[in-house]
């Protein structure tokens, strides 16, 4: 068995540790042009040049959430492209977008500037069943999210492309669904996979049907949102703020205005990191249950982008 390592931007040396360790009957190394074709791949945005160059690879294991670059590739149609199903990412999801909502509910911001300006000031507490939480998409990390900020007592609806049932929580789908969660959410928190249907879906179309005042957190991926339209809602009053995780161009630009708006909260694409560890172990997992012939989760339909 071969098994090949071809992730951009990252460090290869503790992956092919772990992965050889996981697999001592396979042969791990990281892929150079011209090195026989593997078996499986684990990836993160490789080049096409490598996609030509395997005719017999039956998985790629992508080592981040999202698959969208990975779809923009041509891939031989018998290779499964298989996603991560958690590899600890859900919980640091949970942590990042709980963060967020309580920051802005709780007015942090607000008390940070008064401590700067040397200020005791307190601020009339808000009525926590006013803070409508809505997520877009209820995948892994978005039912985590719900349910983590349940344990807060904020009232949750989610939108899922299809019905689903997730405890605690209003679910809508389809597009009146859509419509109506805009229209209640005060914090709208995007967790979609990018899509052609849902690239540019945090448009002005969208946001403004939010009520006035929400916020939006968005750490799914940048394309998601326009960005010129969520300055222009935020300048105008409508929208009340921002958390962004995701950029259409990543690192975000020294000159780019989300670095400088005072509503805006940028982190550089961090809300969940791949641990690679617990991504080694499943990964390692799926290719013996391959090897096996058994089926495995996380198989990514190129049809619908995830």
């Amino acid at each position: 068995m071969i098994v090949t390592f071809c992730c951009t931007d990252t460090k290869a040396e503790p992956w092919l540790a772990g992965l050889r360790a996981a697999l001592p009957e396979a042969t791990v190394d990281v892929w150079q042009p011209g090195a026989p074709p593997a078996d499986y791949a684990v990836v993160w945005t490789p080049p096409q040049a490598f996609l030509d160059e395997q005719p017999r690879l039956r998985a790629l294991f992508n080592i981040g959430a999202g698959v969208d670059a990975l779809l923009q590739r041509r891939i031989a149609p018998q290779t499964l492209i298989v996603r991560l199903d958690d590899a600890g990412m859900a919980v640091q999801m949970a942590e990042y977008v709980c963060h967020a909502v309580i920051r802005h509910f709780r007015e942090f911001d607000a008390y940070d500037a008064a401590q700067r300006q040397g200020q005791w000031a307190l601020r009339k507490p808000r009525r926590r069943e006013d803070c409508v939480v809505g997520i877009l998409g209820l995948g892994v990390l978005g039912t985590r999210v719900a349910q983590a900020l349940r344990v807060f007592e904020y009232p949750v609806l989610g939108y899922s492309r299809t019905p689903k049932t997730v405890p605690g929580v209003e679910v809508l789908h389809g597009a009146a669904g859509l419509g109506t969660l805009l229209a209640r959410s005060q914090v709208l928190v995007n967790l979609l996979p990018l899509t052609p249907q849902t690239r540019g879906i945090l448009s002005r179309a969208t946001l403004s049907r939010l009520p006035p005042g929400a916020y939006l957190i968005n750490a799914a991926r940048g394309a998601h949102l326009v960005e010129d339209d969520l300055l222009a809602l935020l300048d105008s009053g409508h929208l009340s703020g921002a958390t962004l995780d995701v950029f259409a161009t990543e690192p975000l630009p020294p000159d780019h205005p989300f670095w400088r708006h005072p509503r805006i909260t940028v982190t550089p694409h961090t809300a969940a990191r791949t641990l690679r560890d617990e991504s080694i172990a499943q990964i390692v997992g799926k290719i013996r249950a391959l090897e096996r012939g058994e089926p495995i989760s996380g198989v990514v339909d190129p049809a619908r982008g995830y």
